[in-house]
């Protein structure tokens, strides 16, 4: 098997209020749009995303009503701070500020208008190193 792009389908409320998120904060292009349906892209190696209207009869009979929760769509990247501080200026509210972990992960999150969690990290070299379980 060759996997050749990676997909997340997420089923939303609002579509037009996520597409205008991750399109306008998070450099995502519409690749393909219909009534309650949209795909987004990247130029990059982020993940591909679907949004679909809760409701809609392509999704399984018993999953219609449900929408995306307990859910964070994480992205790695580099330049932590410059990423916080750009969506912060964008006026994108920033809903768990930058932290860093002992384990050597720096993170903060978002969330989109529909309550979507989008998680940046960066990795550093940890502060405690890891408990390999050696004696």
């Amino acid at each position: 098997m060759r996997i050749t792009t990676s997909t997340v389908s997420l089923t939303v409320d609002d579509v037009a209020a996520s597409q205008d998120f991750f399109t306008t904060h998070l450099a995502y292009e519409v690749q393909a749009a219909a009534d309650g349906f949209v795909s987004l892209t990247r130029t990059d190696a982020a993940v591909d995303i679907v949004l679909l209207r809760r409701g809609t009869e392509v999704l399984p009979a018993d999953q219609r009503d449900r929408h995306a929760s307990g859910l964070i769509l994480a992205f790695t990247l580099s330049g932590i701070e410059d990423e916080e501080k750009r969506l912060r200026t964008e006026g994108v509210e920033i809903t768990m500020p930058l932290r860093e972990e002992p384990w050597g992960e720096r993170l903060f999150q978002v969330t989109d208008p529909n309550g979507i969690v989008v998680q940046f990290v960066e990795w550093t070299e940890p502060a405690v190193p890891a408990d390999t379980g050696g004696a």
